[in-house]
């Protein structure tokens, strides 16, 4: 098998579009990260240096987000599943852990729609299966309309306020400012694009009970974008899946908790490990 090159900020192109990407460390199954909305793969830099002694662990700047630039595409968590199929099949990468954050997580359950035998795990992170109510689609085509008229300034800045613990506001001030500046690295047609696709998306609480690999579902007690009780749907209609709820965290508990986030998925991935290297050696003494 070809092997790809390995480091950070590499580029791939797929699907017409350069993909920056960082892919560290050696495993049989990688761990693939993907971000939420709106930031990129930077989101992961604690997640990357704890896992890549133990496990090949990459993280992408989904198309239009961070390095991996498209001002001309209209985006869709479609689109995005496609893009991370076509990466893994550049890669030669058959199967993967995905562990996606929001947006990330949307992306990988409509990637399992399609192609459902390309996982061997999955990590849903402050996520949810439902699509936007009418309402929620009301609110994301306000911000679109005041975005366009008056900038992105007033959006990004409840947005930061919005995913955020309390706690972390006042006590975690350099993480939030540079996840800030995260934020406002994105254009205001990526930041309009986005919306757009998250408002697009179709549901995938239909389709839950087909997900029968392993499942960890992680999510901030205190999230208010995708509530706990979203996780908790999840749990109860993916069979077999564990739900870890992190405490003192909001939406983005990663970076919030990141020790406790760490070791829960850390002892998902050893679970995960475990099992297919018991699968390979028992395909072995069978030859």
């Amino acid at each position: 098998m070809e092997t790809s090159s390995k480091g950070y900020d590499l580029t791939i192109t797929i699907n017409n579009f350069n993909l920056s990407y960082d892919d560290v460390g050696e495993g049989t199954i990688p761990v693939i990260f993907l971000h939420g909305y709106p930031f990129d793969k930077t989101m992961w830099k604690t997640q990357i240096d704890f896992f890549k002694s133990s496990y090949r662990v990459i993280a992408c700047d989904i198309r239009g987000f961070g390095k991996s630039k498209d001002e001309e595409s209209s985006l869709s968590i479609d689109l995005f599943s496609e893009d991370l199929i076509q990466f893994m099949d550049k890669l030669h990468i058959d199967k993967a852990i995905i562990c996606g954050l929001s947006m990330g997580g949307y992306i990988a359950l409509h990637a399992h729609e399609k192609f459902h035998n390309r996982f061997e795990a999955f990590v849903l992170c402050d996520t949810q299966c439902i699509a936007d109510t009418p309402e929620v689609k009301e609110k994301r085509n306000d911000s679109i309309n005041e975005i366009a008229v008056n900038g992105v300034n007033n959006f990004n800045e409840g947005f930061i306020k919005n995913v955020f613990h309390k706690d972390s506001l006042t006590n975690k001030i350099e993480l939030v400012e540079k996840l800030r500046s995260v934020v406002f690295s994105n254009s205001k047609h990526i930041i309009i694009q986005g919306l757009v696709a998250l408002a697009g998306r179709s549901e995938t609480c239909s389709t839950l009970y087909k997900i029968t690999v392993p499942t960890l579902i992680m999510c901030g007690r205190e999230d208010k974008v995708t509530p706990l009780v979203q996780s908790e749907y999840m749990n109860t209609n993916i069979n077999g899946s564990t739900l870890q709820v992190i405490d003192h965290a909001g939406h983005v508990s990663n970076l919030e908790q990141p020790e406790k986030f760490n070791k829960h998925l850390d002892d998902f991935l050893s679970m995960v490990n475990n099992g297919v290297e018991s699968s390979i050696e028992r395909q072995e003494s069978m030859k």
